[in-house]
């Protein structure tokens, strides 16, 4: 439950400014911290860390315990030896203003290679016992993380289902093969996971030590094509080749006429429970290492999801089926001494998604732009929020406030006019005091926002393949008119940590 008020930035770290091709841990992401406090704000919101799976999608990792290698500070593998000044040299073709996947990737993937190397041949005994004790504190996960991603890359990256009989299956005989003679491999996959652990680690302390918290991003679902359900395949529906029978979705809804088919994998929740739903509440310690809250994403899964034949053609025809309810928040309670988890509960929300949130005291989410479609009965409008409430303007799915004003019906600008008291000049600096005034304990402005960007800087459009995930801004672009508003709005309406 949220008691005090308080204001904060979403803003994921492949956002932020720097030399390589994308944000990472590096020296923006500290400067970025700095920022954070001289304009007043409390939290840093963040979206999913892991590995980015199809589309570039961090909602799609190979693992939900392994965070993305691509966020790793090359800067500071150099200072330790393992990467030259030569090898720090930008490719000519990145760009500041938005995120090359396409040339990111082999850029840093050959430099993270080089460090590994590097780094097994040196002969610093410190780093060395570091890495070791990392390897045998997290190898809960990590052992089999490795070796899934040496094998899928032994095998160009074909989902698991389609690997070797006897290592889709993980013959022990096998495994134990493949682990003596991929050893390297398996070591440099660890050595990444170890490079990015020990980073944001550091970033994180930083942030705490300044009073800023980080809100971290958990997706109800995994990918397929993750370490997670090739290693425990009696925890999803899948057939007896290894393969998802149904998968996760949404129906037709404001993002979709014919809903989202997301094609994650189900999970089997009388086997969860049997367990004692012992992988999640791993999943959700893990989670609480690297961020201070979680927002758990689509909450309303828990309830019930959406069920999918996995060969149908989109999510319009499948069906709710009951989730886990409140057994699975009762495990977390005897796990946990209270939960720090933010409930995503937008979408098809029905009373006993509510009466689940409401019974475990979880904060919900509140969005701004969709308040001005439905009149005064809204519960998005601001008069109707509750304290244990996270406010946003929008979320990463939104567009940007400026993109939603200049594409939204003349019928809403006029009441968004009307409720704000609003001549629509600099309509996201009306909705965002609009929240900051509100009873909501916690408000999020997407950096976006702060910033005043139209649309064509929207981070992510639901239902679309590709270009999303890319956006960065650029330190030019932060004026201090800006860092002043923010500073003296949360000052003016209690959210002020000073």
């Amino acid at each position: 439950m949220l008691t005090d008020r308080a204001s904060g930035i979403l803003l994921h770290p492949t956002s932020l400014p720097g030399a390589f091709g994308a944000g990472d841990f590096g020296s923006d992401a500290y400067q970025f911290v700095d920022w954070l406090v001289s304009a007043g704000q409390t939290y840093w919101q963040v979206l999913p860390l892991g590995e980015i799976g199809p589309g570039n999608s961090p909602y799609m990792s190979s693992s939900a315990f392994a965070g993305s290698i691509l966020l790793i500070d090359l800067a500071e593998l150099s200072s330790h030896g393992w990467l030259s000044s030569e090898d720090l040299t930008p490719h000519p073709d990145f760009r500041p203003d938005r995120v090359n996947f396409t040339l990111l990737r082999p850029f840093r993937m050959e430099r993270l290679r080089r460090a590994a190397r590097n780094f097994f041949a040196s002969g610093h005994d410190n780093m060395h016992r570091a890495y070791a004790e990392f390897c045998i504190a997290e190898n809960e996960w990590l052992e089999d993380y490795a070796l899934f991603m040496t094998i899928a890359e032994r095998e160009s990256w074909r989902e698991w289902g389609h690997w070797p009989r006897e290592l889709a299956h993980r013959d022990p005989q096998a495994l134990r093969f493949m682990e003596k003679t991929c050893a390297d491999e398996v070591g440099f996959w660890k050595f990444c996971q170890w490079c990015f652990a020990r980073q944001w680690s550091n970033l994180r302390l930083y942030a705490n030590e300044r009073g800023i918290r980080i809100i971290g991003d958990v997706p109800i679902f995994v990918a397929y094509q993750s370490a997670d359900v090739w290693s425990h395949q009696e925890l999803f529906e899948l057939d007896e080749n290894g393969r998802p029978s149904v998968v996760a979705g949404v129906p037709p809804d404001y993002f979709s006429e014919t809903g989202q088919f997301w094609g994650n994998p189900l999970y089997r929740w009388d086997i969860h429970e049997k367990t004692g739903y012992a992988w999640w509440i791993a999943r959700l310690r893990h989670a609480l290492q690297l961020a201070d809250l979680v927002r758990i994403d689509h909450f309303r899964g828990f309830v019930a999801y959406w069920e999918v034949p996995a060969n149908a053609p989109n999510a319009i025809n499948g069906k709710w089926v009951a989730g886990p309810g409140g057994k699975l928040f009762e495990a977390f309670e005897k796990a946990f001494p209270h939960l720090p988890i933010i409930a995503e509960d937008l979408g098809l929300i029905t009373p006993d998604v509510a009466e689940l949130r409401d019974k475990f005291k979880l904060p919900g989410m509140r969005i701004l732009q969709f308040a001005f479609a439905e009149g005064q009965s809204s519960h998005f409008l601001p008069h109707h929020y509750v304290s244990n409430t996270v406010a946003y303007t929008g979320t990463h799915d939104n567009d940007t406030t400026l993109g939603w004003w200049n594409s939204t019906s003349e019928q809403e600008q006029t009441f968004a006019r009307h409720y704000l008291g609003s001549d629509g000049h600099e309509i996201q600096w009306d909705m965002m005091r609009a929240l900051s005034k509100s009873v909501a304990n916690i408000v999020i402005f997407p950096m976006q926002d702060v910033l005043g960007l139209p649309g064509e800087h929207r981070m992510n459009f639901p239902g679309q393949q590709d270009g999303n995930w890319e956006w960065r801004f650029s330190w030019d672009q932060v004026q201090p008119k800006h860092t002043q508003a923010l500073a003296k709005m949360s000052l003016e309406y209690g959210r002020s940590p000073l």
